[in-house]
């Protein structure tokens, strides 16, 4: 039975490590690394960072990653890029012979908007699955920002673009954190009375934050998210709403 460790590494930084995913990253006998395409090649280099500085003497066995197929209905599509991802691991693991723990380093934390877990279950025969816990772009969100998550004994909402376009501002909802959003869905919204904190490349050198009521700044971030992703060929962000009077 294969081991699998599924390892969070935080949302860029080597600094989001935690020093118990730098001792699984020096313990792992095989560290699967993807490929996710042309421009994207900062992706990678990230990556053999955080195995470097931990120390890691891991075999590195890279993998493509496939594309989804936008002909499909949006779950269907998910569905079988989540069935060939399994795949490819499938065939990196069993193609290098891996004699200890496999590892996976996944962007933020396994546990939240991540389907890495959804994926590794689909792996036969089903591996032996270890969690290591990393800092989300949630948590790094409101840290760039210094401001707490929820208002005072107030809930959150931790949602996607699609569903904020598609739902519109959730039903009784006070703090809204909204994750997978290549659209800028704030756009959408017909509240007048509500503040942004967004973020992007949270943690690493090249963040960018901004701040205020989206009637004023929405505008700003597009251009701005624009643009840098023009110049790293990606982009990850995300973003807080909340309305001006719950604090």
């Amino acid at each position: 039975m294969i081991e699998l460790w599924l390892i969070g590494i935080g949302t860029g930084s080597p600094g989001h490590v935690t020093l118990e995913a730098q001792v699984a990253l020096r313990d792992a006998a095989l560290i699967l690394v993807p490929r996710k395409g042309v421009g994207k090649d900062d992706l990678v280099e990230i990556r053999h960072r955080i195995i470097a500085e931990a120390g890691s003497k891991a075999r590195l066995v890279a993998f493509d990653y496939p594309v989804r197929d936008p002909a499909l209905p949006y779950l269907d599509r998910v569905e079988r890029w989540h069935d060939e991802i399994a795949a490819r691991w499938q065939a990196a693991i069993d193609a290098a012979g891996a004699d200890g723990p496999v590892a996976l380093l996944v962007w933020g934390d396994p546990s939240l908007y991540d389907s890495t877990l959804r994926i590794a279950r689909r792996l036969d025969p089903a591996p032996r699955l270890k969690v290591f816990p990393g800092i989300t772009a949630l948590q790094a969100l409101t840290a760039a920002h210094a401001i707490p998550l929820n208002a005072l004994a107030g809930t959150v909402t931790v949602t996607t673009g699609r569903r904020l376009r598609d739902h519109g501002w959730p039903e009784g909802a006070e703090s809204v954190v909204v994750m997978l959003d290549g659209e800028c869905s704030f756009q959408t919204l017909s509240r007048a009375d509500l503040l942004i904190w967004w973020g992007a490349f949270l943690g690493m050198q090249e963040q960018i934050v901004d701040h205020g009521p989206v009637s004023e700044v929405a505008a700003r971030i597009v251009d701005t998210r624009a643009k840098a992703r023009e110049a790293h060929g990606w982009i990850m962000d995300t973003y807080l709403l909340r309305p001006e009077d719950v604090s």
